[in-house]
């Protein structure tokens, strides 16, 4: 019954350990910025194509510890009708980083990111 017991109480520990969000940091005060290694251009849909928008998504992001991209948010809309705005957070959810450190340990950093959208 007691290793029963210990079993619960350690999966029920890893479970919140799993939920807890990284604590995220901002550049500046010997946090240092994460470095791109691989950064995917945003693409067009055929309906913003055919409407010739163009302009620039402004994205925030975190970037994790481990060098992936978590949370992605738009905080400058070009276009959420016509697809650009969700097309932008999908690229930017592929790129990957260096990533940022404090105190000489990789840790979640803040960015922000513009994604520019042009016709040729």
């Amino acid at each position: 019954m007691k290793s029963v017991l210990a079993l619960a109480l350690a999966l029920f520990a890893a479970v919140v350990h799993a939920q807890t969000p990284p604590t995220v940091y901002k550049p500046g005060n010997g946090v240092t910025l994460p470095r791109v290694i691989t950064q995917v251009k945003a693409g067009y849909t055929n309906e913003a194509r055919e409407r010739r928008i163009v302009g620039t998504v402004l994205l925030d992001a975190v970037v994790l510890s481990d060098g992936s991209v978590g949370d992605v948010t738009v905080v400058g809309s070009l276009d959420s009708v016509y697809g650009l705005d969700d097309n932008a957070v999908k690229a930017m959810k592929q790129w990957t980083f260096s990533p940022g450190t404090k105190d000489g340990k990789a840790v979640a950093v803040g960015i922000s990111v513009e994604m520019t959208f042009t016709l040729k």
